[in-house]
């Protein structure tokens, strides 16, 4: 008997695409892809798993409901509501799609930064030819730290790609329990105001979550090495920009390299716009080729592993929403 794999409104020319190969590849799913909310509230209460985003009203209705699967890494603040914190259906995520592109974006932030590139950047805009001294605004990798807050997948792609131009590696991370490829030491949460110190670069890969809102201020960025670099492709809101802002005003920073905002988009005429060392990119840390056929690939190996009664790939820790 099939199992009816629900995909929640909005529906795309992707997601008709996934729900016509599902449906080609594993005849044990019946799979309805609901246009409409209509469609969705009619289709909920038989529904044994789904894709997309609950409403309380469509949990509250869901009487067969025993996995969801997100449709993102790091779904938005609000989906890990308290009902569907407490309902017994597992939740899966995205994770793990972006490791690629995303470490090769912290790579390319910090080697802006190695080699001057904020100064040289504007030059260019100016048409302005003015080489700095040779020793000015340059940096060994090989004489350098970074810490990375957060040693998941793309973390760790990270630490393994610094690791090869020579950078010496610092991670914490709330789950892991030993070091990844190019990490020289692993460290709990806990332990992150004793090592911002140490590091030439601060790279955050932290989801955003109830322990992670906010948690760099400007307490921390005074605990960074002076001259240090900041960089935050994880969560906008695990980052309060007006204190980094002003981390930066006082020269306490060198720089920041931020993909990912409290506010997006940066509002206009925010400060982090204009202030020297600052390198912005509009949330495109993770574009890349593949990521839909990534995306499929999980919906459809889980949807065999829900039929077969193995463990899900990508379970989510709903109280801690990753």
């Amino acid at each position: 008997m099939p199992f009816i794999f629900l995909m929640l409104p909005p529906q795309t020319a992707i997601t008709r695409g996934w729900a016509r190969l599902l449906a080609a590849e594993l005849p044990f799913v019946q799979v309805v892809a609901a246009e409409t909310a209509a469609e969705a509230t009619a289709a909920i209460p038989t529904a044994e798993a789904a894709f997309g985003t609950l409403t309380p009203a469509l949990l509250a209705a869901a009487g067969r409901l025993r996995w969801l699967q997100a449709p993102q890494a790091a779904p938005p603040a609000g989906y890990y509501f308290p009902d569907l914190v407490s309902h017994p259906a597992d939740v899966t995520n995205m994770r793990g799609i972006y490791n690629d592109h995303i470490g090769a974006h912290i790579l390319a932030f910090v080697l802006a930064f190695a080699r001057d590139f904020p100064t040289y950047l504007p030059a260019q805009l100016r048409g302005k030819w003015s080489p700095r001294p040779l020793d000015t605004g340059v940096l060994a990798l090989d004489e350098c730290t970074a810490l990375i807050v957060g040693l998941g997948g793309i973390g760790a792609e990270a630490a393994r790609l610094l690791a090869a131009f020579g950078v010496r590696v610092l991670a914490t991370d709330a789950r892991r329990t030993a070091p990844s490829e190019g990490v020289t030491e692993l460290h709990p949460p806990a332990a992150l105001d004793g090592l911002l110190g140490r590091a030439d670069f601060v790279v955050l890969t932290v989801p955003h979550t109830p322990a992670t809102e906010g948690f760099m201020d400007r307490a921390r960025f005074r605990r960074m090495k002076p001259g240090a670099f900041f960089i935050n492709i994880g969560r906008g809101r695990t980052t309060k920009l007006d204190d980094l802002a002003d981390a930066l005003r006082a020269g306490e920073l060198a720089g920041a390299g931020l993909d990912v905002f409290e506010t997006e988009p940066l509002p206009a005429g925010h400060p982090l716009w204009t202030l020297p060392g600052v390198l912005i990119t509009p949330h495109t840390a993770g574009y890349g080729p593949h990521l839909d056929e990534r995306r499929y690939a999980i919906i459809r190996d889980n949807c065999r592993a829900f039929e077969a009664g193995t463990k899900l790939c990508n379970l989510v820790d709903k109280a801690n929403w990753f």
